[in-house]
């Protein structure tokens, strides 16, 4: 009985040591003067001032977005970062990527889905795709080229997170791309 109890300790302690290895050693890097969205289970900075974004009240974005910043030109939004929270059942960081994608407007082009390392998770997918602009509610122009990418993975409640980042053909930098890809944070 003793012998069984011990075996059982012990794998209990090396499936909660395995867990813990699922923390990444990457950190959080955020520019000086740039804003964060803060959520229960992700934050991702932007650029803010003349010319950045600004982040939307729970007024202003939509219902099932936890958070969201828009940058706009000539009164028409050119880009924006969103934060889904809970939007799916998934179990696992391919799940939560699936119905990322499954949110991505028909006609767009998916260029490619990979492994990415956000701080505090070393599991989680980035998907690029591109779009056309339909012009419709305050977008780019219609037939404007439209550039995404979604960072999608599981919070460390196990809760799908998706964090998305969509800019119209010269609006976004790949500079700054890769530094708010490198702002996320997973809680």
């Amino acid at each position: 009985m003793r012998t069984r109890l011990l075996t059982a300790g012990l794998l209990a302690a090396v499936v909660a040591l395995a867990g813990c290895g699922k923390r990444s050693t990457h950190t959080a890097s955020v520019p000086e003067g740039w804003g964060t969205l803060k959520t229960r289970g992700v934050s991702v900075s932007y650029p803010q001032g003349p010319g950045g974004y600004v982040e939307q009240s729970p007024a202003e974005r939509s219902k099932y977005n936890a958070a969201a910043a828009v940058r706009e030109e000539s009164g028409r939004t050119v880009s924006m970062i969103t934060v889904q929270l809970d939007f799916t059942q998934a179990r696992s960081v391919e799940q939560a990527a699936i119905a990322a994608e499954a949110g991505i407007r028909m006609g767009a082009k998916v260029q490619g889905e990979k492994d990415v390392k956000l701080a505090d998770t070393d599991h989680a997918k980035r998907i690029d795709f591109t779009f056309t602009s339909t012009g419709e509610d305050g977008n780019p122009p219609k037939g404007t080229p439209v550039k995404g990418v979604i960072l999608a993975g599981l919070d460390s409640n196990g809760q799908a997170f998706a964090v998305r980042i969509d800019a119209a053909r010269g609006a976004l930098p790949s500079t700054d791309l890769k530094k708010i890809i490198d702002s996320v944070q997973v809680q």
